[in-house]
């Protein structure tokens, strides 16, 4: 993604519209085999962004490259092929489902949009991503229907149909957040498995940093449709930099009996209207160390402050030059 822009026009009044910068200038990469984490409150653009690199939404400008290919611009034609190798896994598996549908007709139904498959090679291919995401006996769960299963099995068909045209890219939309706690970590599991048995590219959205760091490689802070943070989930979660960052990891619960009597340091306020985003800095006006007079006014570059790790905010340019001194 480079400098990514999607804008919507929303309804002010009888006849007005108000511009809504949902991404403002995204740009990030994604490797084969890489598990990217996108995390940020909701109405930071996280959806928007994973909906964007699927062309189910145009991209107001910038650029979405597939392989070397621009699928921003992509005609319509054109995308029926490109999405054979990019699929998602949506948030809620109840949604997602058709009830008026089998198992196997769930998942058999890519393999016969996209055609070229015969009667016999459809059932093998469903029968063999339902085993992989350990529906088994697959023939017995192929024809339930989805009010049968609970929550964690209705996911898990979800994730055989996106498996099964053996996909390049999945965009993974909070893809455990409607299942029970005891069902996420297998979800997880699987689907890390998954990915190394096939060396599948995830763009992961989660509202979860604690899944983010056992999950993810790489981990992007999404806000009001920019990025401010970019580090390995490791290095993100151990050395925040950006005062957003650290916030949302002030706000991740934690099973320690004095979180009864002690007042945590959790981001104040609400996230502003994307409507009417602050000028400057738009975390300023929520932010404990606002640079009064510049942060109202100058917008921050992302900027590397350690090797691998970037930050959008005025606290750190003296930082990356120190690093890079000791890096000499």
């Amino acid at each position: 993604m480079r400098d990514l822009k999607v804008h919507f026009r929303a309804r002010s009044g009888f006849f007005g519209s108000t511009l809504i910068r949902a991404l403002d200038g995204v740009s990030l990469e994604l490797a084969r085999g890489e598990t990217l984490a996108v995390v940020g409150e909701s109405g930071s653009g996280k959806t928007t962004l994973g909906r964007a690199t699927l062309r189910l939404l145009r991209p107001t400008s910038g650029q979405i490259l597939f392989d070397g290919q621009d699928i921003a611009r992509l005609p319509e034609k054109g995308l029926k092929a490109f999405r054979r190798h990019a699929q998602a896994i949506f948030q809620d598996p109840y949604a997602a489902l058709s009830p008026y549908m089998s198992v196997r007709q769930i998942v058999e139904e890519p393999l016969l949009v996209h055609g070229g498959f015969s009667v016999r090679q459809r059932e093998a291919k469903v029968l063999e991503a339902l085993a992989q995401v350990r529906l088994s006996p697959a023939a017995e769960f192929a024809s339930k229907f989805p009010h049968q299963l609970s929550g964690g099995q209705r996911q898990r068909v979800g994730i055989a149909r996106t498996l099964v045209l053996s996909p390049e890219y999945v965009v993974a939309d909070e893809p455990v957040s409607m299942i029970d706690a005891s069902s996420r970590a297998e979800i997880l599991y699987l689907l890390k498995e998954i990915q190394l048995e096939r060396g599948l590219s995830f763009l992961y959205i989660t509202h979860d940093l604690a899944s983010s760091r056992h999950f993810a490689d790489r981990i992007a802070v999404l806000y009001l449709g920019r990025i401010v943070e970019v580090a390995t989930a490791v290095e993100l979660i151990d050395r925040p930099y950006h005062p957003y960052t650290k916030a949302l990891l002030e706000a991740v619960p934690e099973p320690d009996p004095k979180n009864r009597l002690e007042r945590r340091n959790v981001v104040q306020g609400e996230p502003p209207n994307p409507a009417r985003v602050p000028s400057g800095c738009a975390f300023h006006p929520r932010c404990p160390l606002v640079i009064r007079g510049r942060c109202e006014h100058v917008r921050p570059e992302l900027e590397q402050v350690a090797p691998g790790h970037w930050v959008a905010c005025h606290l750190f340019p003296a930082q990356a030059t120190d690093n890079a001194r000791q890096g000499e």
